[in-house]
């Protein structure tokens, strides 16, 4: 039996979290009998434990290390490393690296948010999601080290334009609308300006002058074509969006193609190939030529974020059809 092997609080916890890491699917009920039991049996001990101990027990219980953020699980490391047994030197590192990049973090979401305001897409596009903060939030879990500030800056700005593009397509523009504006991203051309609405206006400048801004920063470098592998997998992505804007006006409900254009409307491919573009020498253009190419971990990543966003976002965004209830 597994839970044979950990009778002491500390061997329960790592069994837990060896368990949730680990993700292994054969063997299942045998794993979620050993999960119940131990988690009932570290329950029954927090009481009689380290005050230390029981914080480590309570947040390992409410959240598994492997789906915490790194610099989120170092904050709270922290508070229970320096209540026990500690090196005095180490913990006084941990916070000032953790203060630091804190402040730095800071200043750049300061930034963004004035960007941001500065757009006032919350008064002009009243029906797009205000949500640039939580875009901030979620590219820190990419990449949160300091040398990635530039990557985090133009990764907020377009996973923020995205997201009003994605409502666009979804609740408020009409089938003739979205044509036109389909267009005018698959051209990049300032002209087309003149063929969309008011509102559309304004998130196509927007759009244009992020990626003119993201040019000019690495095209000194010789980097200028990190950006037109960006803008294609953005093309790629809307001719996404206007499929799925296309079946809901039409009232057509996909079976399994669903599928093939959702992979693509999910963000993940567009996502993963503009956060190359600020990772410096990291990557190189056989990075782009890879994510490109459409390798097993990218089709993979994007089955997993299309099925979680089917999973919790119908009631948010009313598509018309899911993934999961197509599996059925």
């Amino acid at each position: 039996m597994l839970v044979a092997v950990a009778d002491k609080p500390s061997e329960q916890l790592k069994l837990i979290d060896d368990i949730q890491r680990l993700g292994v699917v054969h063997g299942e009920d045998i794993l979620e009998e050993a999960l119940a039991f131990t988690t009932t049996q570290l329950e029954s001990v927090i009481t009689q434990i380290s005050n230390a101990s029981a914080a480590q027990i309570i947040h390992a219980l409410k959240q598994p290390i492997h789906k915490g953020l790194t610099r989120l699980e170092a904050r709270h490391y922290i508070s229970i490393y320096q209540a026990g047994s500690h090196n005095k030197a180490l913990l006084k590192f941990a916070k000032l690296d953790f203060n630091l990049l804190q402040k730095v973090h800071r200043t750049e979401l300061s930034d963004i948010t004035r960007w941001w305001k500065d757009l006032n897409f919350a008064k002009k596009l009243p029906f797009a999601r205000d949500r640039v903060v939580e875009c901030y939030f979620w590219i820190l879990s990419v990449y949160f080290e300091p040398q990635y500030a530039f990557a985090r800056m133009l990764m907020t700005k377009i996973i923020a334009l995205t997201s009003v593009i994605d409502d666009i397509y979804d609740v408020y523009g009409t089938l003739e609308e979205l044509v036109l504006f389909t267009n005018a991203i698959e051209r990049r051309d300032i002209s087309a300006l003149d063929q969309l609405p008011r509102y559309m206006k304004l998130c196509y400048q927007s759009l244009l002058d992020v990626y003119d801004d993201i040019d000019g920063a690495i095209a000194m470098e010789g980097k200028s074509y990190r950006v037109h592998y960006a803008k294609a997998a953005m093309k790629q992505l809307v001719r996404a969006y206007f499929h799925e804007a296309k079946w809901l006006h039409e009232g057509y409900i996909p079976a399994m193609e669903y599928m093939q254009v959702a992979l693509v409307s999910c963000d993940y491919f567009m996502l993963a190939t503009t956060s190359f573009v600020g990772m410096g020498d990291l990557v190189t253009k056989e990075s782009f030529e890879w994510v490109s190419n459409n390798h097993l971990i990218v089709r993979a990543s994007s089955v997993i974020n299309r099925l979680m966003d089917d999973i919790v976002g119908p009631e948010e965004k009313g598509k018309y059809a899911m993934a999961v209830e197509g599996s059925a």
